[in-house]
């Protein structure tokens, strides 16, 4: 069972906003793919699909970005799955617009939500779609980063980011199918494909 895990804030006040890159991935998914989504035992939702006869599961934690962890340990324990089919997909304010770096495994890299998954499962061995959201408009003060990660994308960067969702929900698909060394390969080289 592969498990797609899509990092986020619940509520309508989040949507569309730089921190909710991971959630709106995991839609993209399930729009393609007419998943259905239902509660979860835990605190997440989770909507489960088949991809050329391979089963998996994509979700969306609701325990607010920092306690990301608590909800994918209950995943992890609750439905069996090895750490090397969960794929964790978040915004990265450390990597340009467009860019997608997956890897089998790291650091949090300074975001709440990998730190909080890593705390709970006491490993980083488990990969992770970090997604782009930097920007010139960022604030060169760290204190004021929390905010620019809570704020929408601005008009010119819409059609960015748009694109590279879409390339993120194939990235994902591609996990489930090919694996993660050729998917790196893939979707690793630049922030729009040769």
């Amino acid at each position: 069972m592969f498990f797609l895990v899509g990092l986020g804030n619940p509520g309508s006040e989040y949507f569309g906003t730089r921190h909710n890159f991971g959630f709106e991935v995991v839609d993209n998914i399930g729009l393609q793919l007419r998943l259905r989504w239902k509660e979860g035992k835990g605190d997440y939702l989770f909507a489960v699909g088949s991809l050329k006869g391979v089963e998996f599961c994509v979700a969306k934690p609701l325990t607010y970005m920092n306690n990301s962890g608590e909800a994918v340990a209950d995943i992890v324990s609750r439905f069996a799955v090895p750490l090397g089919n969960l794929l964790i997909v978040c915004d990265d304010f450390q990597l340009p617009l467009g860019v997608l770096r997956m890897r089998p495994d790291g650091s949090d890299g300074g975001h709440n939500g990998l730190y909080s998954i890593i705390y709970q499962l006491q490993t980083d061995q488990f990969p992770r779609l970090r997604c782009g959201i930097g920007s010139p408009t960022m604030p060169a003060d760290k204190e004021l980063m929390s905010r620019f990660v809570l704020e929408q994308f601005e008009p010119a960067e819409l059609a960015q980011a748009k694109e590279m969702a879409n390339r993120a929900k194939d990235a994902c698909l591609s996990f489930i199918e090919h694996g993660i060394d050729k998917t790196m390969n893939q979707f690793n080289k630049s922030a729009r494909p040769e």
